[in-house]
């Protein structure tokens, strides 16, 4: 028989025992502290990026007259329409959004289908695979540059679009697929048992379970992806010839050159060529912090 606990004191006999209940912590209130001291951080981020919104709504004869670190005495907007229209801007903006958009799905596809196939199938020497994929990001980019450009002209791809988005899947796939490859490995084998029950192959596991769980890593790597292709200058460079292929990195490697001493027309430039790369951030920002916390609390 079960030993029954006496009751306690000051109850009477028969009655049951009543556990008392655990008293809550009181929330302790957020202290403001921090938030004071990160408006000097945040604003000493902010002001590089103000500085150059002040310059770039100046007329050249404002910066001219009263040099280029004065506050706005004018405002005009003629240093964005020289940039976009003379400066060649909008043309090689578009060119970084048709290679950003290529490169960036081209990079993610193959690097998921392989990331895929590395953890879930015994493919023999895949580890080894898998270091070599990744070890040809660890290679400068310097040593690398009289071999692609001398690949691309044998091909003869040279100086185009095509042979730009090739060479930024190529150097991108390695690390996207290192990436992936820990993010699948992790997901639990009963859910791939479970849907071969079902009947599904690895086509349709690949499709309908293992790319909706991916999301989180597929879109941090979108947002890294993007801002580095996007931002890239050293490829373009050595792949491209003609002025009007270029990317904006390089539309505005000339405008500092064309435009020396019109800095308004420079500082449009500038913000222009920012905007994409911001919008797609603050777009996956919510995908792009839980896609780098996935696994943190495993």
């Amino acid at each position: 028989m079960a030993a029954i606990a006496p009751p306690a004191a000051g109850t009477a006999p028969g009655t049951p025992a009543v556990r008392p209940r655990r008293r809550r912590r009181p929330r302790t209130a957020r202290s403001p502290w921090l938030h004071v001291a990160m408006i000097p951080v945040t604003l000493l981020w902010l002001s590089p990026i103000l500085f150059v919104a002040f310059v770039a709504v100046r007329s050249y004869d404002d910066i001219a007259g009263r040099g280029l670190g004065a506050l706005p005495a004018s405002f005009s907007l003629d240093g964005f329409t020289t940039a976009l229209t003379d400066g060649g801007v909008l043309r090689s903006l578009g060119n970084s959004l048709v290679v950003t958009a290529w490169a960036v799905l081209l990079s993610l596809a193959l690097s998921a289908i392989a990331a895929y196939a590395l953890s879930r199938f015994a493919i023999p020497g895949r580890r080894t695979i898998l270091l070599t994929m990744l070890a040809g990001n660890l290679l400068p980019p310097q040593i690398l540059l009289v071999p692609v450009a001398s690949i691309t002209e044998a091909l003869g791809i040279a100086d185009t679009l095509t042979a730009l988005v090739i060479v930024q899947v190529g150097f991108g796939i390695g690390f996207y697929t290192f990436v992936l490859h820990g993010f699948m490995r992790a997901l639990p084998a009963e859910v791939f048992e479970a849907a071969r029950l079902d009947g599904a192959g690895p086509g349709g596991i690949f499709w309908r379970i293992v790319l909706p769980l991916s999301r989180p890593p597929l879109a941090a790597l979108a947002a890294l992806a993007t801002t580095w292709i996007f931002n890239d200058l050293i490829w373009a460079m050595t792949v491209l010839r003609t002025e009007a292929k270029f990317p904006v990195t390089a539309a505005l490697l000339n405008l500092q050159g064309g435009y020396a001493s019109a800095w308004n027309v420079v500082a449009a430039g500038s913000l222009v060529a920012a905007i994409p790369t911001a919008v797609v951030f603050f777009m996956f920002q919510k995908q792009f912090v839980s896609g780098l916390l996935v696994g943190a609390s495993k």
